[in-house]
């Protein structure tokens, strides 16, 4: 019996250098990432975007691969973030990659997707107003301005179905300002301010 409980003994610290060897070098991965993520929020609360954006790049390393809807979730924040920090055409492309992927998984969070197709209409909005004041030509702006709307509009219709109404008014709002920035003159364009991120 002792010899039992000897071998028992001995073998305790070698089962715990491989699970720490093994699976728990994906829990390590996993809280670490659950830091960074949670510090790249406070990042963002406090408006120091190239610190979040460093905090979410490396989160999204450390996240596992099954683990989509938190892939997602920080990629989102990751592109709204580089929005703030003049990365806005790289947001753009990943934010038309990111829409895509959730609206081809039919398991992919709607709130996610709502959330996507937000940021993915105003980086949308943001670079036809740079484009416009650039004095490029209707034909380089025009699609993304385009798109910009037609998101939008989903949205608009979407939020009728259980919003509430500041929601709804807002989603409204982003749509007619859309649609006046395509008609707006450039003149008239150039004497505004640049719209708030």
């Amino acid at each position: 019996m002792r010899t039992l409980l000897f071998v028992v003994w001995m073998l305790i610290p070698v089962g715990a250098l491989a699970y720490h060897l093994g699976p728990g070098q994906g829990d390590l991965k996993s809280d670490r990432a659950a830091q960074l993520l949670s510090q790249a929020d406070l990042w963002v609360a406090e408006e120091q975007w190239p610190e979040a954006i460093e905090n979410y790049k490396e989160a999204l390393d450390l996240l596992p691969e099954d683990d989509l809807a938190t892939q997602r979730k920080t990629r989102l924040e990751l592109a709204k973030c580089e929005i703030h920090n003049s990365g806005l055409p790289q947001a753009n492309e990943d934010l038309k990659v990111l829409v895509q992927e959730l609206i081809d998984d039919p398991d992919s969070d709607p709130q996610t997707l709502t959330d996507s197709r937000i940021a993915l209409a105003n980086s949308q909005f943001y670079i036809t107003w740079l484009m416009r004041l650039e004095g490029r030509p209707q034909e380089a702006w025009e699609p993304e301005i385009t798109s910009s709307q037609q998101i939008y509009r989903l949205l608009a219709e979407q939020s009728e179905d259980g919003l509430d109404s500041e929601a709804i008014l807002k989603r409204k709002s982003d749509l007619e300002s859309s649609v006046k920035l395509a008609r707006m003159d450039i003149g008239e364009l150039q004497g505004l301010p640049l719209p708030s991120q």
